[in-house]
């Protein structure tokens, strides 16, 4: 009877294990970033950015030197938030691992000044797409600016809407290779709509790049936040969610029931 009772409740367990979502293992890399990029606040937003989806499994690793252990294999999603300003990058084999793990199947996510974590190495942009270049890439004033979602049947920006951001509008990156461009932003300074998330193939896996993301309250504007945990999700090979639904509004209060008419006598 007691084994009866234990071999039901192993298959209740197992049942509710199987209904559970699958897990997505993000490894966030940091440690370092220009002065105006404070990476610690950015983590935590990212972090919770990403934690609306119980999908995503989120270990913060604050050296990038990391990135040449042969444990990145052991994540879905490799997510870049540091840059070498005024610093060692984390050397040529660590970009290497980095792009094996993603050509072998996993997925690479490119944020904001990430796009610099490979200062002067030439090779980094094969690994994101699109670079910074010191005396070539630039940003305009940090402050308000539009960002233009294109109307593409993609899951990472399909259904949302162009929306208002403050933010660093990055331009004039630097890089060839064909990427797929989701939103764009008008530059002041350029006059042109420069790329502010692209994605791109990089052999069996996949890059996903946001230049947006300067700061905490940036990374947490909706549309930018909602398009951040969708594509960690794409990059991952998975499905993105969709957006919990808003709360229901509260019901209306019932209408009093009218007086009765007072009897006659």
């Amino acid at each position: 009877m007691l084994l009866y009772t234990f071999s039901l409740w192993l298959a209740s367990l197992t049942l509710g294990f199987a209904n559970e979502p699958a897990s997505i293992k993000v490894l966030l890399v940091t440690g370092y970033n220009h002065p105006a990029h404070p990476w610690r606040d950015t983590t935590l937003a990212i972090q919770d950015v990403l934690k609306v989806d119980p999908r995503f499994d989120v270990r913060v690793v604050e050296d990038p030197a990391f990135l040449e252990s042969p444990a990145l294999a052991n994540y879905d999603v490799v997510l870049l938030n540091f840059a070498d300003y005024q610093r060692p990058n984390p050397g040529a084999n660590a970009r290497t691992n980095v792009a094996q793990v993603v050509e072998a199947g996993k997925g690479l996510v490119v944020l904001h000044f990430a796009s610099g974590a490979w200062d002067e190495d030439a090779d980094y942009v094969k690994v994101a797409g699109r670079v910074w270049k010191e005396g070539t890439s630039g940003h305009d004033a940090r402050g308000p600016f539009r960002v233009e979602v294109m109307k593409i049947d993609n899951p990472i920006v399909k259904g949302i809407e162009p929306y208002d951001t403050d933010d660093e509008l990055y331009y004039s990156l630097v890089g060839d290779q064909p990427v797929e461009v989701l939103a764009t932003a008008r530059s002041k300074l350029t006059g042109k709509d420069e790329p502010m998330v692209f994605t791109f193939p990089l052999g069996k896996g996949r890059v996903f790049h946001t230049t947006l993301g300067h700061d905490a309250t940036a990374i947490q504007i909706p549309g930018s936040a909602e398009i951040l945990r969708r594509g960690c999700a794409w990059a991952a090979g998975q499905e993105p969610a969709a957006p919990p639904p808003p709360p229901a509004a509260p019901a209306a209060a019932a209408a009093p029931a009218p007086a009765a008419a007072p009897s006659g006598s």
